[in-house]
Order: structure tokens, then C-alpha cells, then sequence
């Protein structure tokens, strides 16, 4: 007798997401926040990833959807779009003309960054905040990008505070990596970050009003 056995994931489980999306932004690719999953729906944690980019920069569609949401919300501007499957992309602080049902195309211009503090909360430095959720679970971004492979980790200059738990960015610096992630002759102490090669598809906790972002 033959006893067929299919495996059935636990009521709640997380579906597999993987590669589909493109870069929001032109390469190299910068990324000096990722994704730290909340323990509960309202705890802390980093709800997507942070990618350097200059203010006034083009953010352009990941995947080709409809805009559920452009506006402002808590000062700052956010653009949403839901994809054809139900999953939803944020984009945060971006200045957009769209409306809401517009129809884009990956690559689609949605806006502009918008720079300069209070906009930004990558410290001195501007950043465009990356988010992807289904339903009401937050996905890591750096998985629907491909980012999961080789990569660079660079130190930071200088402190503060990204998103929930996240390091603050400063300034990238360069030099040959040590076994840590961190180059050699990096002070004690510094942290990581992730910087991604232009010709590999690699690789804050901002304002979400419920149900747009």
C-alpha cells in the first residue's frame, strides 16, 4: 500500500515570496537599513528597508499595479501600489502627482524623493523607505529584490537612529573587508551596512495609516 503524504503549512503561515521585483532606484544600490520584522502588529521594528538616494532623485515602480494611495501622511509623502496579486509596495518620502487608480507599469516614474530633514529619517543623509506587505504581514523588500545573495558590508561614520532599531547612516567608507563585514582600520564598534554591486540584482519604521500603507 501506498501512503501519499502532503505537506500542508500551519494555519497563518507566511507564503514564500521571492525575485520579482526591480529597483525603485538607479544602481549602485545602497540599502543602510534592512528589514526587521515586529514581534507583535504594533511593536517595534523596521517595516521595510532604507535605500541611499539623493533628494529630488526618481523613484520608479517595483512591479507594474495600481496606486492605492498618494498623499501625505504624518508630514511626509507616501506613495502605495498594489500589484496584481494582492501584494502592495510603500514608498516613502516621495513627492507624487498621481492619483489614486492610476495604472503603472514597472520602471513608471512615481515621484520625486523628497530631501532634507525632517523628510528624511536616514540622519543627514536622504534615503527612500521601501516597504512590502501582504494583507497584514510586512515582507523583507531584499527578498522580492534578489537581494538575499552576495553583497558588501561597509561600516558607517557617525550615529543616531533608523526607524525603530536600525543604526543611523553616516557617511560609506571604503577600505578591505575584514571577516566581520566591516573593512580594516574601521573604529570599534561600527556597524554594517549593505551596499550592493550595480550589475548584480541585489541587494523605518514611517507613518502607515491603516489599510493605504
Amino acid at each position: 500500500m501506498l501512503v501519499l503524504v502532503l505537506a500542508v503549512p500551519p494555519p497563518g503561515a507566511a507564503r514564500a515570496e521571492g525575485p520579482r521585483w526591480q529597483w525603485p532606484t538607479p544602481p549602485p544600490h545602497e540599502v543602510v537599513a534592512r528589514f526587521e520584522a515586529p514581534t507583535t502588529p504594533y511593536g517595534p521594528g523596521h517595516r521595510g528597508i532604507d535605500i541611499a538616494v539623493s533628494g529630488g532623485a526618481q523613484i520608479r515602480a517595483v512591479e507594474a499595479g495600481t496606486v492605492r494611495f498618494s498623499g501625505s501622511l504624518a508630514g511626509r509623502g507616501v506613495v502605495s501600489v498594489v500589484h496584481a496579486d494582492g501584494l502592495l509596495s510603500t514608498y516613502e518620502p516621495v513627492t507624487s502627482t498621481l492619483s489614486e487608480g492610476a495604472r503603472v507599469a514597472a520602471g513608471d516614474v512615481l515621484g520625486t524623493l523628497e530631501g532634507g530633514s525632517p523628510s528624511s529619517h536616514c540622519g543627514e543623509r536622504d534615503c527612500l523607505h521601501l516597504g512590502a506587505r501582504r494583507g497584514e504581514s510586512y515582507l523583507d523588500p531584499l527578498l522580492l529584490l534578489g537581494g538575499r545573495g552576495p553583497s558588501v558590508l561597509l561600516p558607517w561614520e557617525g550615529g543616531g537612529s533608523v526607524g525603530a532599531s536600525a543604526s543611523a547612516p553616516g557617511r560609506a567608507s571604503t577600505g578591505s573587508a575584514s571577516p566581520g563585514g566591516v573593512p580594516a582600520g574601521s573604529p570599534p564598534g561600527s556597524s554594517p551596512v549593505l551596499l550592493t554591486r550595480p550589475v548584480v540584482q541585489l541587494q523605518g519604521a514611517g507613518p502607515h495609516a491603516a489599510g493605504l500603507v
